[in-house]
């Protein structure tokens, strides 16, 4: 009898046809779809539903779209991302930094709230699909592994100052056009300071408290749901009276099933929509791969990233004919719906069907959300994303990455939004290529002269002296790769290495750490090969990786070394080649730090190892 108790993971699954094309086409959850794990999902999509509310709301006006185009973008795209992505539990939909990019994109371009402005958004959501798409099926999910940390967490800190300078005048209740940039907002806020409504403020500050003191005391709660009904109670309670100025709400919100549309625009103006397209997908497929892994973290499940973004970029286009903006995976869903049990993708499609019927439910309540109640919990949204505990272990960990931040922080606050993270993410890559562009190169010998079975030491910065060196041989480790970008600082490194009349003649590279090399690196190694060779000497190395080796058998550098110049360890490289050295040196030398070392004259054995 078919049984609703979970099984082993080792247990044959009795599937049939259909439930195996389904399977082929949406994941393997599709098998353990059962009657448990349906009330599990329902409960978590429950949840999922309720959180969604304030903030689709909330998010679609930081976008400059009307409200119930939040809603819109929480319903279908939610679906799609859940159904087609990897991730069984980020649930997708609109989010704060997508909406905020999406306004300071579109606001130049048209009248923000205007039938123009909201076909741009379709358009440029499509746009956004698509590349997702693409990025996907061409299988380039890797590039998401360049959009540094340090720049994202600049750019949402950025975001974050954005977000609380654009609720500052709903939350004070000074009326602005709407399309104003940041720096106009807080200029004419600061001119109009005296006139601000104490009403908003009111109601603004208690839908604040309440889901600030409800986040702290008990985070499980819908903390952002009880604080917007508190500011709504109070908007009510003042509207029944006459001792401040009216509070501004939200008004008709309508159904939440959102309405099939065809994005249409201006041919001329595709080649600027695209460019502002691509800068969204960058920051929609940064934070969709970033949440996905945390929650992929926290449950155990592994991401296929470019799966994911086939799913983001197929929830935009179909949202962009469903009257949605531009989603992504939400965090602040997504792990609540991972921390209420949820099991499948399904509880997504339950919290897209219950956000609906909520909404059928409850939209004349809805119409009485005060703005300045949403800009309060705003300002909470912006508050924590600022995150300020990361920037102090950023300041701690690295200086260059805290860096990056700051400046891409400054550019999201004064530049486009699209511009911010490029710059973020070039200044990431420069401060890659730089590091990698100076490998360390140790020298290497014995802080025991007379010790059997000692290993080798670093004896840098040792006081001259101290640890003596073979006057023939030198000792070098090679940690990192020697690519184009490299081989000017390693060049400059083995110049000075046979710097003088003195300078030893042979080397023998430690290149187990040397990862890889390409054309240029190849041809430094042929010309260290010639100087070396020139004066007397030779080059060999020890334990050069299997790539490395590959490269130098193309490239022909291998066979005019000779593959008798590598060797597999320590021992054998000294013993073979402690006895090319020159003997007339040898003779005169009191250091004498190998084994193989010639005696000297009037003893019966070496001294070293």
């Amino acid at each position: 009898m078919p049984t609703d108790a979970p099984r082993p993971a080792s247990a044959p699954v009795p599937t049939r046809p259909l439930q195996r094309a389904a399977a082929r086409l949406l994941g393997d959850w599709v098998f353990e779809l059962s009657r448990s794990t349906l009330k599990a999902d329902a409960l978590a999509g429950l949840l999922g539903a309720v959180l969604v509310l304030p903030q689709a709301i909330a998010f679609a006006t930081l976008a400059g779209l009307p409200p119930q185009f939040g809603l819109y973008t929480a319903v279908l795209p939610c679906l799609v991302a859940a159904l087609a992505g990897s991730s069984r539990h980020v649930m997708s939909g609109p989010t704060n930094a997508n909406s905020l990019a999406l306004y300071a994109m579109l606001a130049p371009l048209a009248a923000v709230g205007t039938p123009q402005y909201v076909q741009l958004a379709l358009v440029v959501t499509l746009m956004v699909g698509v590349m997702q798409a693409l990025i996907g099926l061409l299988r380039l999910g890797t590039l998401a592994n360049f959009i540094s940390p340090a720049a994202l967490q600049g750019f949402t800190a950025g975001a974050a100052l954005l977000i609380a300078v654009h609720a500052s005048h709903d939350l004070l209740g000074i009326a602005l056009p709407a399309g104003q940039s940041a720096g106009t907002v807080v200029v004419e806020v600061v001119r109009r300071i005296e006139g601000l409504n104490p009403g908003a403020v009111l109601v603004g500050a208690l839908a604040l408290a309440t889901a600030l003191g409800l986040r702290r005391w008990r985070r499980s709660s819908p903390f952002m749901l009880m604080g917007l009904a508190a500011g709504t109670l109070a908007g009510w309670w003042l509207a029944q009276g006459s001792l401040w100025p009216p509070v501004r709400t939200v008004g008709e919100v309508g159904s939440a099933w959102p309405p099939l549309t065809v994005p249409q625009v201006s041919w001329s103006q595709v080649p600027e929509l695209a460019g502002l397209a691509f800068a969204l997908t960058i920051v929609a497929l940064g934070q969709s791969f970033s949440i996905a892994k945390a929650v992929g973290v926290r449950s155990g499940q592994r991401i296929d990233a470019n799966r994911e973004f086939i799913g983001q970029g197929l929830s935009n286009i179909v949202g962009s004919f469903s009257s949605s903006y531009v989603s992504c995976g939400s965090l602040n869903r997504s792990m609540p719906n991972l921390e209420a049990g949820a099991r499948t993708p399904m509880a997504a499609v339950f919290s897209a069907g219950l956000l609906v019927l909520l909404v059928a439910f409850s939209a004349p309540l809805l119409a009485l959300i005060p703005m300045a109640a949403i800009a309060g919990l705003l300002l909470l949204v912006a508050w924590g994303l600022f995150d300020l505990p990361r920037w102090q272990r950023l300041w701690q960990v690295s200086r260059s990455e805290f860096a990056i931040a700051a400046a891409t922080l400054l550019a999201t606050v004064t530049l486009r939004l699209e511009v911010a993270i490029l710059l973020g993410t070039m200044l990431s890559l420069v401060s890659f290529l730089y590091r990698t562009s100076r490998p360390a190169m140790r020298t290497m010998g014995f802080d025991q002269p007379s010790a059997h079975d000692r290993p080798f030491v670093v004896i840098d910065g040792h006081p001259p002296g101290t640890l003596p060196e073979c006057p023939q041989l030198k000792l070098l480790r090679m940690e990192g790769s020697v690519y184009f970008g490299a081989t000017a600082h390693v060049a400059d490194r083995l110049h000075e290495l046979r710097r003088g009349p003195d300078a030893p003649r042979h080397l023998l590279v430690m290149s187990k750490s040397m990862n890889f090399i390409d054309l240029a690196g190849a041809e430094l190694w042929q010309d260290e090969l010639t100087a070396r060779r020139a004066m007397g000497g030779d080059l060999y190395f020890h334990r050069p990786r299997p790539p490395v080796v590959e490269a130098w058998q193309t490239t022909g550098f291998l066979q005019r070394l000779g593959e008798d110049h590598l060797y597999k360890d320590k021992r054998s490289a000294l013993a073979d080649i402690v006895p090319r050295l020159d003997p007339d040196i040898c003779a005169r030398c009191n250091v004498r730090i190998f084994f193989d070392c010639p005696p000297r004259p009037g003893t019966s054995a070496g001294d070293g190892i």
